[in-house]
């Protein structure tokens, strides 16, 4: 599982060919022992938990680098590694 990014000790990864799962382009987020699957559309939380601060920070990372993570989804569900993505 690739990591795109990392921020504020938040680790982002996009698994390859997990469209399967959620069915809806998403990320993983991981805070210390938190992990979450998140959207891309509107950045809510698909399964898991992380704390409040820590997915706000995700989702405005998101709204600032959504093409980008779009992009991203399709390299990874058609099974190629997605690019990285600067830091929020």
């Amino acid at each position: 599982m690739p990591i795109i990014s990392m921020f504020y000790g938040i680790i982002i990864r996009m698994y390859l060919l997990d469209n399967q799962h959620h069915n809806l382009p998403h990320l993983h987020a991981k805070y210390a022992e938190f992990e979450a699957s998140i959207s891309l559309g509107e950045g809510d939380i698909l399964a898991g938990e992380i704390p409040r601060k820590q997915l706000r920070l995700v989702q405005a990372w998101i709204e600032l680098h959504r093409d980008e993570l779009l992009a991203d989804w399709e390299l990874a569900v058609s099974g190629e590694n997605p690019y990285k993505i600067e830091p929020l």
